[in-house]
């Protein structure tokens, strides 16, 4: 098995191919389509660098999956679908997402909450067959309700629920986060795979300036997690994790990220005069 990251700097998040030499077989983790906070304009540079890997080993994608509904990019999921071919998946709580984001944008009556924007609503421990890959899917919400870790072989693929060592966990602050339950699904799901299971993480913010890293193991992230090691008290966690998420912006993206992301990718729809916009709720945060 083969696994390719790359690194979309802006908004810090690392996309994954994972690929069988022998069959070609492969699946994309967490793609990421590009936005000008500035311009507001929309580009696929990202997207097309993956798509120029796919094309040049005549790799077959079978699906792409998402890991959550990102805050902090939008999601390149649906471009990546049309460029590929290839379906789409996400946890089947995505509808719990597109309830809570639908009603804060007011968009309900054209944003269906059931899910069928993606091709694929994933339950805890359901398997996405990929060829001669297989794809399983573990329930760690915490960050949000819907967050997915996928397991590939002997590597996991954790989004935002685990990060590097040295930067510790994801937040726990959007609505229906909760550190608790974050806690559960490291401590009590991820921490229990074999120590030497490889973890690829969904970001890397590069602290006190070291260069990037997306790679640890259970065992690692186990013995020497800066914010949860499988010896910390849940107690401790929780109240770190909530003292700390009050202290925390929220990310750049976010207000468009989480509109696109309830559509799978999809851009809001043009209005009469045939422009798309983007809604911005006064005093959200």
């Amino acid at each position: 098995m083969e696994i390719k990251a790359f690194f979309h700097e802006s908004s810090f998040t690392l996309t994954y191919l994972v690929w069988d030499p022998a069959t070609r077989d492969a699946v994309v983790i967490d793609p990421v389509l590009d936005l000008d906070l500035l311009t507001w304009k929309v580009t696929t540079s990202a997207i097309d660098e993956i798509a120029a890997f796919v094309a040049a080993r005549d790799l077959k994608v079978h699906w792409v999956a998402d890991t959550h509904v990102h805050a902090d990019h939008l999601t390149g999921m649906a471009v990546l679908k049309a460029k590929l071919g290839a379906p789409t998946a996400i946890s089947r709580e995505i509808t719990t997402i597109q309830d809570v984001f639908g009603t804060i944008f007011n968009v309900t009556a054209e944003v269906p909450t059931d899910g069928r924007q993606f091709d694929r609503l994933l339950d805890d421990g359901e398997v996405l067959r990929a060829g001669s890959l297989s794809v399983e899917a573990i329930h760690t919400p915490g960050h949000t309700p819907a967050c997915m870790t996928y397991k590939i072989g002997d590597a996991i693929f954790t989004g935002d629920a685990l990060f590097m060592p040295d930067y510790g966990t994801g937040r726990c602050d959007f609505p229906r986060g909760s550190a608790d339950d974050l806690y559960d699904s490291i401590v009590n799901k991820i921490y229990t795979l074999p120590e030497d299971t490889r973890v690829f993480v969904g970001h890397d913010y590069m602290p006190n300036g070291r260069e990037l890293q997306y790679e640890t193991t259970v065992g690692a992230s186990r013995a020497g997690n800066i914010q949860l090691r499988a010896t910390t008290p849940r107690e401790d966690f929780v109240a770190f994790r909530e003292a700390r998420d009050k202290t925390l912006n929220p990310p750049r993206f976010i207000l468009p990220s989480l509109q696109v992301n309830i559509r799978a990718g999809e851009l809001p729809p043009a209005e009469n005069n045939g422009r798309v916009y983007f809604k911005m709720p006064i005093g959200l945060f």
